[in-house]
């Protein structure tokens, strides 16, 4: 049996109705002609956090090194118009 029996749309108004309007769910479940059993399991996933992806530790990496590559780039403009200005200083006198 394939897990894909029902389109993501029909599991997720069916666990809508159960989690958000409040019906039964061997009442949604009758009504729809699905099984209280996959139902059931429908909700129970629905309620469970979804663990980190790949794509969400690609993201926090990519923000920490954004940001120390920007603290690095500020570091050398200020570097820079330090050295400049003391090269100011020097043609001047």
């Amino acid at each position: 049996m394939s897990n894909n029996k029902y389109p993501q749309e029909f599991k997720d108004e069916a666990v809508r109705q159960v989690i958000n309007k409040g019906y039964s769910v061997p009442d949604v479940a009758k009504r729809l002609g699905i099984s209280d059993k996959s139902l059931y399991y429908w909700v129970k996933k629905a309620k469970v956090p979804p663990t980190k992806s790949a794509e969400q530790d690609e993201i926090k990496k990519l923000k920490a090194e954004l940001k120390r590559v920007t603290e690095e780039r500020n570091i050398l403009k200020e570097a820079a118009a330090f050295f400049a200005s003391e090269s100011r200083k020097d043609t001047r006198s």
